[in-house]
C-alpha cells in the first residue's frame, strides 16, 4: 500500500450553491476577440504520491531535465531506481491519479550511504569537479568526501514548468515527516547537512537588435531575480531564494557540456536565456525553519481567497 496526500485547492471563490470538489486555480487568457484582460479560470487537482515503479520513465525525464546539459553524464536510470528503492521517502505530484505521470518529484539520497554505488560515485566526483571552479562552492570539496566525517543528503526536486511553486512546500513538509520517522525507524537518514540540486539562468539580450538596428525592448522586473556576478540572474524555481536565507552557502556552476546558444531569435522575444547549474547547501538543523518560510512565501491557498483548502490522507493499491 501506498499513501496518497490529496490537497484540492481553489484560488477563486467558489460558485455559490456548488458543492463540488475544491481544486487548485490557475488563471488563462481569455480566447475573446479584445479582452486582454480577461482570463479564463483553470481547475487542477494535485495529488501526492510516494515514489512508484510506474514512475520510472517520468523520473528520467525529470531527472534530464534537472541536470541540464550534463544529464548524459549520469546513469538517469540508475538513479530512479535509488529514488524507487526508499518506498517511503519523498513524494511525487500527480493530477491523473495513481497510473498518472509525476509533474513533481523532490527525494533526498544519503551520499554516504550510497558512496560505493557507481551512480552516486558519479554525482559527487561531478559536483566536486564543479565546486572546484566557483570559489562560492569550494567548501564542498572538504564536506562530500565519503571520509569526511559529514552525512549529507543530495536532495533532488524538479518539477515541469507549468507546475506552481505552491506544491513545493508540502513536498519539503512530508520529506521532513518521512526523515523523522525513518530515524525513529533506525534508518540511514541523520543528516548533518542537505544540498539541494537546482538550476538558473542569466538573460541574454537578443544580437538580433545588433543585426537589424531594431529598438531592444527592456527587460520587465521580475521576482524570481537576482545579481550574480553583475548579471541578472533568474529562478527557474523561485523558492531557491527563500532557500538562500538559510543555507551555508549557494553557488552557480557552468555545465561541462556547452549549452545551445540562448539568442532569443529563436524563441521570437527580446531575451534568451543560458541555464546554469545551482547547488544550496543547509545545515540539517535550519531545513525546518527553511520550510517553515516557504509555506509562509508560496501558501498553497492564498489569504486573500475565501476558499478552503481540504488535505487528506488515504491509501491506494
Amino acid at each position: 500500500m501506498a499513501k496518497r496526500k490529496h490537497v484540492e485547492d481553489d484560488l477563486e471563490d467558489s460558485a455559490a450553491g456548488d458543492d463540488s470538489e475544491q481544486e487548485f486555480s490557475g488563471l488563462e487568457e481569455s480566447s475573446s476577440e479584445g479582452s486582454e484582460d480577461e482570463y479564463d479560470e483553470i481547475r487542477v487537482e494535485f495529488e501526492w504520491f510516494d515514489p512508484q515503479k510506474q514512475d520510472f520513465e517520468g523520473f528520467q525525464m525529470l531527472l534530464r531535465q534537472l541536470l541540464g546539459t550534463d544529464a548524459s553524464f549520469f546513469h538517469l536510470g540508475a538513479i530512479a531506481d535509488l529514488i524507487l528503492e526508499q518506498k517511503l521517502l519523498g513524494s511525487t505530484v500527480k493530477t491523473d491519479g495513481n497510473e498518472g505521470d509525476p509533474h513533481s518529484l523532490l527525494t533526498v539520497l544519503n551520499l554516504k550511504q550510497h558512496s560505493n554505488r557507481p551512480v552516486i560515485k558519479s554525482l559527487v566526483d561531478y559536483i566536486l569537479d564543479r565546486a572546484a571552479t566557483s570559489p562560492s562552492l569550494s567548501p564542498l570539496i572538504r564536506l562530500l568526501p565519503a571520509n569526511s566525517g559529514n552525512e549529507v543528503g543530495l536532495i533532488l526536486s524538479e518539477r515541469w514548468v507549468n507546475i506552481a511553486t505552491e506544491v513545493v512546500p508540502p513536498m519539503y513538509e512530508m520529506l521532513l515527516e518521512e526523515i523523522e520517522w525513518a530515524v525513529n525507524d533506525k534508518e540511514p537518514y541523520t543528516f548533518t547537512h542537505y544540498l539541494i540540486w537546482s538550476k538558473i539562468y542569466h538573460a541574454v539580450p537578443s544580437t538580433l537588435d545588433e543585426t537589424t538596428n531594431r529598438p531592444m525592448k527592456k527587460m520587465k522586473p521580475e521576482s524570481n531575480k537576482d545579481v550574480d556576478d553583475g548579471q541578472s540572474m533568474y529562478y527557474f524555481h523561485p523558492e531557491d531564494e527563500v532557500l538562500h536565507r538559510y543555507a551555508m552557502l549557494h553557488g552557480n556552476f557552468d555545465y561541462k557540456t556547452p549549452v545551445p546558444e540562448g539568442d532569443s531569435r529563436n524563441a521570437f522575444q527580446d531575451f534568451g536565456v543560458t541555464p546554469h547549474g545551482h547547488l544550496i547547501l543547509i545545515d540539517a538543523a535550519e531545513l525546518k525553519s527553511a520550510v517553515k518560510a516557504l509555506k509562509t512565501e508560496f501558501p498553497f491557498l492564498p489569504a486573500t481567497s475565501g476558499a478552503t483548502m481540504d488535505e487528506s490522507w488515504s491509501t491506494t493499491p
